[in-house]
């Protein structure tokens, strides 16, 4: 979980960490009294959690409360990289004599911790990295020794703070450790760590990522969570236990594994590249073990992304079988809403049929657990299929391409052909089923 600005340094301050007074508004009022408690110049600034706040305009100087009011007047409502701002942070104005760069995080390629410093403060660190490498110093951290002064010395040197700040920069780096391991955060940013005219090094930003699977022993945590910020896609399937992140592509990915998964981001977005530049518009692992509810869970979730134009179903067979995986697809399809299977009478009588074993209280119950609405009767569903079509633009509209292979994939693919929905495309290989999906998207643009 990503915290807001204020939110870190409240931590930072929790830890030792230096950071000058402030509080967070919801209004312009409540920043102008805030601004009067402080007294002198203050810096309000937009609380997202996403960069570019600076060029957006949702960071301005203050001379003093009068001000402040009309600033954060300005910054609230703003809408920056698709964050919209609700609130404000004003905090004391410092005079800066130098800028560096410091943080830790999880080096997961590495399986260790690592630590990232430079001399050279304020700018994009992902931009410094490129460009001069040299100026930016990575540091492996042993999770077991820790960091203490002697360490943060070393750290601090290697990126070539000034000798006059290294005690000083140190004795930060140290808390900063602090705050990294005693809050289970998976990084640490502080990006301008500044040296003010009286020599003190003070956190004048901050950046913290809490890792959610530390939640059981960090009860407190769970005051940091903004509801209202929180994408309603990315709500709706953490309330269904789903592992969904939201990207900004037209295509729909529902695969099992996040192995899997990010091989199919990779093919479609290549894919994508034929069709106008049509991306992923999601990561959402259903994991190896995904019942028939999961994957109806699934659908309803991504199938209710505005963005998204086609959906693409990738899964391989193992613990959950692929029979199972398809008869969640049609399931789902069905509580959605759109069963327009082909209406002759045999294949009527044949859906009945198959209804009337594939739906029992058992798997209504199970639908139930997963949070959908049940699907009408076998009698009620057959009498209404005649004059039920997709509509347009609604979830029920939206293409799917299905691949399924390994654990019994040919019953799988029988049931989705027996199903014959229209908007079910089965594909045997992840890269013709990825161009597919790519072709789709593009064609409901």
């Amino acid at each position: 979980m990503d915290l807001y600005e204020y939110q870190a340094k409240d931590l930072f301050a929790a830890h030792g960490v230096p950071v000058l007074p402030g509080s967070v508004a919801e209004s312009a009022e409540q920043a102008r009294v805030v601004a009067e408690g402080i007294g002198g110049p203050v810096v309000v600034k937009a609380q997202v959690k996403t960069g570019g706040r600076g060029k957006a305009g949702g960071v301005r100087l203050a001379a003093d409360a009068v001000e402040a009011e009309a600033k954060a007047a300005a910054i609230l409502g703003m809408d920056i990289k698709g964050h919209r701002v609700r609130r404000v942070l004003v905090a004391a104005a410092s005079e800066i004599a130098e800028e560096y760069y410091f943080s830790f995080l999880l080096d997961r390629a590495n399986r260790t911790f690592l630590a990232m410093a430079s001399a050279e403060g304020g700018v994009e660190i992902e931009q410094l990295a490129v460009e001069r490498p040299e100026a930016l110093a990575r540091v492996p951290v042993d999770p077991l020794r820790g960091v203490d002064g002697d360490r943060a010395r070393e750290i601090v040197r290697r990126a070539r703070f000034p000798e006059a700040v290294v005690e000083e920069a140190a004795g930060v780096v140290v808390r900063l450790w602090e705050t990294f391991v005693a809050e289970d955060a998976t990084l640490v940013e502080v990006n301008p760590l500044v040296r003010d005219p009286e020599d003190r090094v003070i956190a004048l930003d901050g950046k913290v990522t809490v890792d959610d699977n530390a939640a059981f022993r960090q009860p407190g945590h769970a005051g940091l969570v903004d509801e209202r910020a929180e994408d309603p896609l990315e709500a709706r399937a953490k309330a269904k236990d789903l592992n969904y992140v939201k990207l900004e592509g037209q295509v729909g990915i529902i695969g099992n594994g996040a192995g899997l998964v990010m091989s199919t981001l990779d093919v479609v977005a290549y894919a994508g590249q034929r069709y106008g530049g049509v991306a992923p518009a999601n990561f959402l692992d259903i994991g190896g073990g995904a019942s028939a509810e999961v994957m109806a869970a699934g659908l309803d979730v991504v199938l209710h992304d505005p963005d998204v134009r086609s959906v693409f179903v990738n899964v391989f067979g193992g613990i959950t079988a692929c029979d199972a995986v398809a008869t969640g697809i049609v399931e789902a399809l069905k509580i959605l809403g759109d069963d327009t299977a082909t209406h002759t009478a045999g294949a009527e009588s044949a859906a009945a049929t198959r209804g009337a074993r594939s739906r029992p209280e058992a798997s209504r119950a199970r639908l139930r657990a997963a949070n959908l609405p049940e699907a009408p009767s076998v009698h009620q569903d057959t009498a209404r299929r005649r004059d039920r079509r997709p509509r347009a633009g609604g979830p029920q509209s939206k293409p799917l391409v299905v691949r399924l292979d390994g654990n019994n994939v040919e019953q799988g693919r029988r049931i989705l052909a027996e199903a014959a929905h229209p908007l079910v495309t089965v594909v045997d290989t992840m890269d013709n089923a990825a161009d597919k999906a790519a072709e789709l998207a593009a064609a409901g643009a």
